[in-house]
């Protein structure tokens, strides 16, 4: 039994040791690799990098920069967290139920998820277009409006922005709904429906809350997508205008690969990690008592 046992958990580890492999060398390693780089100064040329201590953190408590893109990723977070879930629920619910053309449907509101965020960016680019885009076209025919600059203006370009990953993520977050709604038992909405319950006391008394497990994983998903989706930044504004649509990883993305700054770099990446970690570990706080597994 001894050499059995033994045998399992030689099995088991050697069928985790490339997940494990992956696992430290792209995610842990760089962890700690980068945070202890924060503490360190910029190599340049023949000059290696020095110890500086905190100085690093010192610059970031004062750049005006990091909080201005750090209050535009929080607005962004706050635009597309609770619109992608919100739409997405509604839209599993929709295609959840007897519909003409059902597959069809589904299709169509998954298609966005599948197709690449560059490619993505430059539809919308076009949309945004001042003069002859199709936003321009549709409100100066219906409403009269006059020629907008969605992407070039201060007030509009990250809402112009939110607007287009709702569009790219719901598809994708109605996939686990959808799959979550097709595994609540009949059972419990015919008999609510005998009761004379509404449509809205079922969804808000069971079905909801029997969602809440897909809620908390996609609500997750959705914080991390908010702080690492910058693909679409670099077509539709690069940052602009004045970093009114800059986020915290493009302008990570900014200091190591522009300026070259790869120890002050390191210490934003650091405040990313911290930042994220902390939504996250709320999220569970949060949920904890929400979340109901059958």
């Amino acid at each position: 039994m001894r050499v059995t046992f033994k045998r399992d958990w030689i099995h088991s580890w050697l069928l985790l040791l490339p997940a494990m492999v992956f696992l430290f060398a792209f995610t842990h390693i760089p962890a700690v690799t980068t945070f202890i780089n924060s503490f360190y100064s910029t190599p340049r040329g023949r000059r290696p990098a020095k110890f500086i201590g905190l100085e690093n953190y010192e610059r970031l408590w004062d750049d005006p920069v990091f909080w201005k893109v750090m209050f535009n990723n929080l607005w962004f977070a706050l635009g597309t967290i609770p619109l992608s879930i919100a739409l997405s629920i509604a839209m599993a619910l929709w295609v959840n139920d007897k519909l003409a053309g059902r597959s069809l449907v589904r299709m169509a509101y998954f298609t966005p998820t599948v197709l690449p965020l560059i490619a993505v960016a430059n539809i919308w680019l076009f949309f945004y277009t001042p003069g002859f885009g199709l936003f321009d076209q549709v409100f100066g025919a219906l409403f009269g409006w006059s020629s907008t600059n969605w992407l070039g203006d201060p007030a509009t370009a990250l809402n112009a922005v939110i607007v287009v990953t709702v569009w790219k993520e719901a598809g994708f977050f109605m996939i686990f709904y959808l799959a979550a709604l097709q595994a609540i038992p009949v059972s419990l909405v015919e008999a609510a429906r005998i009761e004379g319950a509404s449509r809205w006391t079922i969804f808000w008394r069971i079905t909801f809350p029997l969602l809440m497990p897909t809620t908390l994983f996609v609500s997750i998903n959705a914080v991390i997508n908010s702080f690492r989706l910058v693909d679409h930044i670099f077509i539709l504004t690069d940052g602009g205008p004045d970093n009114a649509s800059s986020l915290l990883l493009f302008y990570i993305y900014e200091v190591a690969f522009r300026f070259w700054e790869t120890g002050y770099a390191a210490t934003l990446t650091v405040a990313l990690l911290l930042l994220l970690s902390a939504l996250a570990i709320g999220q569970f706080f949060f949920f904890d008592r929400k979340v109901h597994y059958k």
